[in-house]
């Protein structure tokens, strides 16, 4: 099938800074391109890459005229999300990452809450964590309101998934787009900008899946975060002249041997509780790889192989 001809300004620019994610990049590229809306413009920046995410890019360029790909050196993702909102020429601007999973109706979703929310200058949306695999982990709520979302941000919690956000240019422009120098919490930083300027909101509907990994952005950077989280914040109480109160919370990713071990637990469990065996084994396996002496891994792999799963009883207990 043809991919549907671009107009000369769409309605919603796609943007996308890619930096070596050509194993999760044509997943990616894809749940944009399947969206049920299509009045779209996709653009990509290849941020340096040194794997073969610019061969893919090329590669999805020449089949499709919506997509229009950069590529140079590496200037870091916030300067290129910058570089990527004067190319766009969208009234909309839907953030996308290159591991990430959009859900096919997420623009049409987000692009008819904005056409009748006109006071909301970004809307996000629930989510689920899926790791490499694309099994998913956990879903994650989201409070709805621009009253509790704008609370959430001010105490330092990031209240939007950033790549599940639909942004109006027009506020994003207003609010000098995203400061550099906030790289690792760029996304916090800019919500509560985009709040001084307009309403944020977000729909319970699942619109992302969220892709955990070991090389992503946010777990390499965890502890910088936390400084860099008080930071903005601090900055938005001075502007809006009210006194906050900063919300300290652990790093919700892995940090060191012992924590990736618990959180391999976590899921493994969680895989186990929900019927899912072969992904408790699995979690079970990489737990035991993290720390072979902990008798909790080998706890859940024994459990995961021989124990009955608590789906399959409640079943037969049913059906008793």
């Amino acid at each position: 099938m043809q991919a549907p001809s671009t107009p000369s300004k769409p309605q919603i620019s796609v943007l996308m800074a890619v930096y070596n994610n050509a194993r999760f990049l044509p997943e990616a590229i894809d749940s944009i391109l399947n969206q049920t809306f299509s009045d779209f413009e996709l653009l990509l920046i290849d941020d340096g890459s040194t794997d073969r995410s610019g061969e893919i890019l090329e590669r999805y360029e020449a089949a499709d005229q919506r997509i229009r790909v950069t590529r140079r050196e590496n200037r870091g993702v916030a300067r290129t999300r910058n570089e990527l909102i004067q190319q766009a020429q969208g009234e909309l601007i839907a953030v996308m990452d290159g591991d990430d999973v959009a859900l096919p109706d997420r623009l049409q979703r987000q692009l008819e809450f904005m056409r009748n929310h006109p006071e909301v200058v970004c809307v996000g949306g629930a989510y689920d964590w899926i790791d490499e695999a694309g099994r998913i982990l956990l879903h994650c709520g989201v409070m709805e309101q621009n009253e509790d979302i704008q609370a959430l941000a001010l105490k330092g919690l990031t209240p939007i998934s950033h790549p599940a956000a639909l942004i109006r240019r027009s506020a994003l422009l207003q609010v000098g787009s995203y400061d550099e120098t906030m790289a690792t919490v760029g996304d916090l930083d800019l919500f509560l900008r985009l709040g001084e300027v307009g309403q944020l909101a977000n729909l319970k509907q699942t619109m992302l899946h969220y892709r955990l990994h070991p090389n992503s952005i946010s777990e390499s950077k965890q502890l910088r975060q936390m400084a860099d989280r008080r930071e903005a914040c601090e900055r938005a109480w001075k502007r809006r002249g009210i006194s906050g109160t900063f919300e300290e919370v652990p790093p919700w990713r892995p940090i060191d041997r012992p924590s990736r071990h618990e959180f391999l637990l976590r899921f493994g469990w969680g895989f186990f509780n929900r019927g899912e065996r072969w992904a408790a084994i699995v979690y079970s396996i990489k737990a035991i790889r993290t720390l072979p002496l902990k008798i909790t891994g080998w706890k859940l792999l024994v459990c995961a192989l021989i124990k009955p799963l608590p789906q399959a009883e409640a079943s037969w207990e049913a059906q008793g």
